[in-house]
């Protein structure tokens, strides 16, 4: 019986004309399922096995080296490699370069529990920092994070960043907007608000495996305004082989993997994107 249900399964996945009808719901089944699975993805590990590690609740190295938690919490993504230092390693070169810039505003478009938001709004605190995220939990842990580390007075909370709100946002200078909202990007920035968006840098995380052209679409969109630079994701398994922190050096490459694993679905790209 199982064998004749997965033969009809495969005969209509590869028929063309089902398969226009099939592929956005298959899309939208394969959406829901990775937005879930990573809502699941170490929510707290109060008393967990790596707790004394970070008894402290603080960033122990990186860009945010010092930056507090208020719990062991996180939202959307594995804490245990923001409050050890090596999440988003990757990107700790550009992270340090923008840091370089005098940004008026930063705008953090799924912001979760605050690892960027508060972590620039500490490195840059003449800046107003505009957290969004559609999660309410989210936004209450951010919250809480900006008063533990002192800046709630330079981060504003709101829910929802969309591609109107960018037509009209008020820039005073240069700003930074760093994005990572589980493919809603292709949707967030367009035709319509490039312009206002000319001379802003922008990170973003891009969604390729719900959209293949996703990133193509938005260089295609930035590349008369901006100067772009793609930074592609590193393993999980490469990450607990290759890299180094002190609190990790006594522990078997199993715990490693543990440590610094951000369970990504795929090897993704990040856009950097400068004004020309």
């Amino acid at each position: 019986m199982k064998s004749v249900i997965k033969r009809g399964i495969a005969a209509a996945v590869n028929n063309k004309l089902l398969w226009i009808f099939i592929k956005p719901v298959a899309k939208l089944g394969f959406f829901a399922f990775y937005s879930r699975r990573v809502k699941q993805v170490i929510v707290n590990v109060e008393g967990g096995p790596y707790a004394s590690i970070f008894e402290k609740k603080e960033v122990l190295s990186g860009p945010f080296k010092g930056m507090k938690y208020p719990s062991l919490s996180s939202v959307g993504s594995s804490l245990y490699p923001k409050l050890l230092g090596s999440y988003e390693k990757e990107l700790h070169q550009v992270i340090g370069e923008l840091m370089g810039n005098n940004y008026t505003e930063i705008l953090d478009i799924g912001c979760a529990e605050g690892y960027y938001a508060i972590g620039l709004s500490l490195k840059k605190p003449r800046a107003k920092v505009y957290a969004y995220d559609t999660d309410e939990t989210a936004r209450a842990l951010c919250e809480k994070m900006a008063h533990l580390n002192g800046v709630d007075d330079k981060v504003i909370l709101r829910e929802t960043c969309t591609a109107k709100e960018l037509v009209h946002f008020k820039f005073t200078g240069h700003a930074l907007i760093v994005c990572d909202c589980e493919g809603y990007e292709e949707h967030l920035f367009t035709p319509q608000n490039v312009s206002n968006l000319k001379d802003c840098d922008l990170l973003i995380e891009t969604h390729d495996f719900l959209n293949l052209s996703t990133s193509l679409n938005l260089i295609e969109l930035f590349k008369q305004t901006h100067h772009i630079k793609i930074i592609k994701s590193i393993g999980d398994i490469e990450k607990a082989q290759t890299y180094v922190y002190p609190e990790t050096h006594n522990l078997s490459l199993n715990e490693k993997f543990e440590l610094h694993c951000e369970r990504r679905p795929t090897i993704m790209d990040w856009l950097v994107c400068t004004p020309i």
